[in-house]
């Protein structure tokens, strides 16, 4: 079967290529009817792609941005897959971006998903700073966030209860009798990576366990600053017997440090993650963690955000559910 081309669009509409190809370029110099007859043969040709008659016709491009500070790491692909499995059932595409760490390209991308006319933006992990507020505002086109929220803008968001995810996690390793214990937050300063602090610090408080920034260390929630982090925990903290580290990429790279040392894990020391990625089930031993539904969140964002743009509607925000998986990283000292 061949397929159809402008020139076989022309000739069905009878008019000269150019007409068609101004009018798919929403151009000026034709009359309604023609741009009616163009589009009709369009749509009867199949002619590639048939979006853009609907855009032309319903001012939409069927396609939505999605903005990652690290496409490449398994916490992003697991909420992509989630993206993407809504946004194809409904008829859309996704574009992609790496802002990379820091945020350090995401007005650049930002301003690529304007000229591309992206009909809305999933905006993930990242602090959503006034300058990314302001240039969505004028592209005019809704914004759901994932694994993040804005206190000042009201923009619906999909993430689980950061502080109440740490606090868990760090009061199990209570709970199985360890009172000296560690932490590797994400970036100093990320709201994230602050709140997850904010639950270390409320339950070692809440159970008669001083609080010593001393052993907080900082990475970038990926695996080669968790080894760095635990290395200068291991070099100059005090002395602990247990680890939360706020993602899993995190605690592996922590654990490849402690092997370093001579150390077991968890007879020398025990470690929870946060996430619960692939690589926690695989990596040896298989890593105790804070599990989010990662794949879930992207799917409930995609769902928000195509409700926007079909509807226009309000939608609300989502705390989604977290529980802790008990592997093999953590012993008891009871």
């Amino acid at each position: 079967m061949n397929i159809p081309t402008i020139k076989d669009v022309a000739k069905a509409a009878n008019v000269s290529v150019a007409t068609v190809s101004r009018v798919l370029h929403n151009l000026s110099g034709y009359s309604n009817k023609t741009k009616l007859k163009v589009l009709q043969a369009v749509e009867e040709l199949g002619y590639h792609p048939n979006a853009i008659a609907r855009g032309l016709i319903n001012k939409r491009t069927q396609t939505i941005g999605v903005l990652f500070p690290d496409v490449s790491s398994g916490f992003s692909s697991d909420i992509l897959h989630g993206i993407e499995e809504v946004a194809h059932e409904k008829g859309f595409s996704v574009i992609v971006c790496n802002t990379a760490e820091e945020g350090k390209r995401t007005m650049k991308y930002l301003q690529v998903l304007r000229e591309k006319q992206v009909d809305g933006v999933v905006f993930t992990s990242e602090v959503l700073k006034d300058e990314y507020y302001q240039a969505l505002k004028e592209m005019g086109i809704p914004v759901v966030l994932v694994n993040t929220q804005s206190h000042k803008y009201m923009i619906p968001y999909v993430k689980v209860d950061d502080r109440q995810a740490a606090y868990q996690a760090t009061a199990y390793l209570i709970q199985n009798g360890h009172r000296e214990i560690a932490m590797i937050s994400g970036t100093l300063g990320d709201t994230v990576a602050g709140t997850r602090v904010e639950g270390y610090r409320q339950v070692l408080e809440d159970h008669d366990i001083q609080f010593l920034e001393s052993r907080v260390a900082y990475g970038d929630f990926r695996w080669e600053s968790g080894r760095k982090a635990m290395e200068l925990l291991l070099a100059d903290a005090p002395p602990f017997t247990a680890l939360f580290a706020a993602s899993d990429e995190m605690a592996i790279g922590a654990m490849g440090a402690v092997f370093a040392k001579g150390m077991r894990i968890p007879d020398d020391l025990s470690i929870i993650g946060y996430d619960d990625l692939t690589l926690a089930k695989i990596t040896f031993p298989p890593l105790t963690t804070v599990h989010q539904p990662l794949a879930q969140m992207g799917r409930l964002a995609s769902d928000k955000l195509i409700a926007l743009i079909e509807n226009s509607q309000d939608v609300s925000s989502t705390i989604v559910s977290h529980h802790i998986v008990e592997r093999q990283t953590v012993r008891s000292k009871g």
